[in-house]
Formats: C-alpha cells, structure tokens, sequence
C-alpha cells in the first residue's frame, strides 16, 4: 500500500530523477513534474514502474499559475499528499547581471521562487492539520549559490535561492504546530546537466573535496528529512556540498 503522494518537481533528470526513483523504493506513489522533455519523463516512470513501484509524470511550468493549480488537482486525483519536494529551477544566461535583460531575469524568478511559493503555498493546504490534512514534509531544493553569490555567472539565481532559504525558515515556523516539517537541501556542485560542459572540470581543483557530488547523494539527505529519524528537524537547510 502506498504511503502517500510523494510530488517532486522537475523530476525527470538529475537530483529530482534521483529523489523520484528513491521515493518509489521506499513505497510512495510519485508524481514528478517535467518541463518539456516527456520521453525524459517517461523513461523514469516507466523504470519505477518495472521495479514495482508506482509513478506518474505531468507536465508543468511551475513558473505558471495555472500549471501549478493543474498539478495539484492531479495530486488530488491521485490521493494524499504525503511529501512536496520543490526541485524546479533554472538558472538562465551565465554572466554578469548588467548583461541581462528583463525576459531572464522574470522567467528565473518565476521558476525558481515564486513557484516555491505557490507550490509550498498548495501542500500546506493540503497537509496542514489545522484544515484537516494528516500532515507533511515539505523540502526545498536551494544552492550553495545562495551563500556564495554567483559573481559574474549567474547572480539572480543565487538571489532566488537565498529567498528560497527564507522561505524554508519562515514557513518551518509558520506551520510548525500544524504536522508539517519544512526544511531546505543546499547542493554545492553535483554532476547534472545545469553546469555548462566543462565547468565541473575546470573547477574540480578547487573544490575541498577534490570531487563534485552526486544526484544520489543529495536524494539521500533528502529522503532522511522525510522519515521519522527527522521527526524534530524543521525550518533548517542542510548542505550537501563538500565543504564547499
């Protein structure tokens, strides 16, 4: 018997595709959100399903509204929300902000925080105890960029991330007396397709750890905050990033 909806938003790749593909080993029904590859999508449910578990791609622009409100009454259709994973982000150009026009730095803003917002804003009323949900956990993907800033790559990125990481604290305390625990993942750089090719080499070096990180190894942190071992964790943000 499935233990709930475990929604995580764009989960057809990368760290979302990781937490997707653990979330159905550990017997929730998954429903991941795609921007616009579909086969990428299919090929992840279509690999839960084979190993036994259930999954369900819908494709949305978190950025928008009305897909946000589409995706929950999928989530509605399908059972109770058990977990909201807020993975969707974009990063845009690369370079300084006086490069950028106002297309980018909207769109990035409306992917990577005002989707958090309407997304977190949709699982707390579905969640919280206080309107008769059974309670939650609500996580959301931030960056190292948020501390470190992003100079001359891409600064609006790390300044929605840096909102993300107040979202998380503030919302933690807001609905904390009503069974939502609300924490953030900090990745440092991990071995996706959002660096350019060649960015990982080049920095490698530097990094503490000599290495990049791994989507598994973010998902792991992620579906720790979700179990009962984190049952008094909430409203923190917890780095996965090498020490960096």
């Amino acid at each position: 018997m499935s233990k709930g909806i475990f929604l995580v938003t764009g989960g057809s790749r990368g760290i979302g595709e990781a937490i997707a593909r653990d979330a159905a080993a550990q017997g929730y029904h998954v429903l991941l959100t795609y921007a616009g590859d579909a086969a990428a999508a299919d090929r992840v449910v279509s690999a839960i399903t084979s190993a036994g578990g259930e999954a369900t791609a819908i494709q949305a622009d978190t950025g928008d509204g009305a897909h946000v409100a589409r995706l929950f009454a999928q989530v509605d259709r399908l059972g109770t929300l058990a977990v909201m994973v807020y993975n969707g982000g974009i990063v845009g150009a690369v370079g300084p902000l006086v490069d950028q026009d106002d297309a980018t730095l909207a769109k990035v803003v409306d992917v990577n925080l005002t989707g958090a917002l309407t997304c977190s804003r949709e699982a707390v009323r579905r969640m919280s105890t206080r309107l008769g949900g059974d309670g939650g956990s609500i996580i959301l993907i931030s960056s190292r960029a948020a501390g470190l800033g992003a100079p001359n790559q891409h600064v609006w990125y790390a300044a929605t991330k840096g909102g993300i990481d107040s979202l998380t604290l503030g919302l933690g305390k807001e609905v904390a007396a009503e069974g939502i625990r609300v924490n953030g993942v900090s990745p440092g750089p991990i071995a996706t397709d959002i660096h350019l090719p060649g960015h990982l080499e080049r920095i490698r070096d530097a990094l503490p750890m000599k290495r990049e990180g791994t989507p598994a190894e973010v998902s792991a942190v992620v579906m720790f905050l979700v179990t009962e071992a984190a049952s008094y964790v909430s409203g923190t943000t917890i780095q996965v990033a090498g020490a960096r």
